[in-house]
């Protein structure tokens, strides 16, 4: 079971090879196993993922089956679902049990799909190395003392060791992308508003996108099949007819553009990984890709404009947390004023006390035309960028990240270090484009991932060029030692 895709999972549940139960017991039992050594999961409830899976069952026997019915997913654990622990990674809601369920929740229910637990996550999303969480940090299953990337390391790192077929993950500047190269799976950011962020826990509003991950292009199709459509609840949601994402897989890409950004291949790109995505790149070539070099100008602007804008909007979103209404509260305090400070001294961790309070300052009277408003001007340089990218070339390519996995600790008491990390992944959600991180190669023995870029609503062309790629490597296909 454990390589089968999720098109191969299905078949067999419709062919009665094995019950949902089974599927869903057979991936409690490895996570039972494997989690205490990679804390990939914050809550398991499996009585109630039994429960759906039954329920999964009886609509595979009554014919109304799709193509997730009874396939275990992993829910990062930003998405509210009813009756479970949605934590964000933090201490602050450590004991909150959602009243509701998010929309990308809603629709894997109304599939039949079966929630196979929440994972763990930097913070309120905000990390690239899964070590922010209040419940500890991830490891990285090719190797335990490297970090899974973040801020979905918890669903990266269980994607890697086959505790779920399948995955949730958000992306707000390649907190999808990032992790997927370091662990080596497929994973997808899609344009902004094409799946609903309603009852996602907010981090950055303008930035945040969810998005599958899975081992393979097709599988990715499959579960955007289900996530995306317009939901009326959430105003940056787009109204666009549904689309079949698996449709296309299978065209050929002959005469394919592939623009290559001179940007990401400079300074700062660990040469072995270079060498990986040329060999990918040269793999398109003989599939009929035509390479064509571009240049994204702004692109070194990317990070300072993402850290202005980001801890922005992180700062308006996180002021809910004040111990009145929901979360943690401080045990002691005077007055209302000395509980709002001690609830949110002892309630959150320090990456987020950074970014808020860099947040607060961007935005306050004295700076928010020095900080705030340029960096939104430059936001719309770097889109430019890309719009005049796309008139030459149908897809970019280049590294989602610029290393392998990185060891634990080594970058947490550097920040700056840390969010070099997201370098090539900022600037398409700055632009709200649509990216995604393919396995393309090893470095000692760790997995590096491809990155493609498409334009606006192309997510079904990067994936049939993802899934031509995985049609012709087997590099989506290697697990990690000791997890088979």
């Amino acid at each position: 079971m454990l390589n089968l895709s999720i098109q191969s999972l299905s078949s067999h549940l419709e062919k009665k090879t094995f019950s949902s139960v089974e599927l869903t017991q057979f991936y409690l039992e490895r996570i039972k196993q494997y989690n205490p050594s990679l804390n990939a999961f914050i809550s398991i409830d499996e009585a109630k993922s039994l429960s759906m899976a039954a329920n999964a069952d009886e609509l595979i026997t009554k014919g109304q089956k799709s193509a997730l019915t009874g396939i275990p997913v992993a829910q990062k654990d930003i998405f509210c679902s009813q009756g479970w622990p949605t934590t964000c990674g933090s201490k602050m809601l450590k004991n909150f049990i959602a009243p509701y369920d998010a929309m990308v929740i809603e629709k894997f229910n109304e599939v039949g799909a079966v929630n196979i637990g929440k994972t763990n996550m930097d913070e309120f999303a905000m990390g690239s190395s899964n070590e922010t969480s209040y419940f500890g940090p991830v490891k990285n299953p090719w190797d335990l003392d490297l970090v899974p990337g973040g801020s979905s390391g918890g669903s990266a790192s269980a994607i890697a060791a086959r505790l779920a077929p399948a995955a949730t993950g958000t992306d707000t500047g390649g907190s999808i992308r990032q992790p997927a190269s370091l662990c080596g799976f497929t994973g997808l950011k899609p344009t902004y508003g094409l799946v609903s962020r309603y009852g996602m826990i907010a981090f950055a509003s303008s930035l945040d996108q969810a998005g599958p991950m899975a081992i393979s292009a097709e599988d990715c199709a499959l579960l955007m099949n289900v996530m995306s459509g317009h939901d009326k609840r959430d105003s940056t949601s787009i109204q666009r007819d549904k689309e079949n994402y698996a449709s296309k897989l299978n065209s050929p890409i002959k005469g394919l553009k592939i623009g290559i950004p001179r940007e990401f291949f400079g300074e700062g790109l660990d040469s072995s990984v270079h060498n990986v995505i040329d060999s990918a790149i040269d793999e398109y070539k003989k599939l009929g890709a035509e390479i064509i070099e571009i240049s994204l100008p702004n692109n070194h602007l990317a990070i300072p404009v993402y850290y202005v804008i980001a801890p922005a909007e992180a700062s308006s979103n996180l002021s809910r947390y004040d111990g009145v209404r929901y979360g943690y509260r401080t045990k002691e305090y005077d007055d209302l004023m000395d509980m709002y400070f001690k609830t949110r001294q002892e309630g959150f961790g320090e990456e987020v006390k950074r970014r808020i309070l860099i947040g607060t300052y961007v935005l306050s009277a004295g700076y928010y035309d020095a900080y705030y408003l340029k960096a939104q001007k430059i936001r719309r340089l770097i889109s430019e960028d890309f719009t005049s990218a796309f008139k030459k070339c149908d897809v970019i390519m280049g590294p989602s990240a610029p290393s392998v996995a990185f060891n634990a600790g080594e970058k947490k008491e550097d920040p700056l270090a840390m969010y070099m990390q997201d370098i090539y992944t900022i600037s398409t959600n700055l632009a709200g484009l649509p990216a995604m991180s393919i396995p393309a190669g090893f470095v000692s023995n760790l997995p590096v991932g491809l990155q493609l870029i498409g334009n606006h609503f192309s997510e079904a062309k990067l994936l049939n060029i993802a899934h031509s790629f995985q049609q012709n490597t087997d590099w989506h296909l290697e697990s990690a030692k000791g997890f088979e």
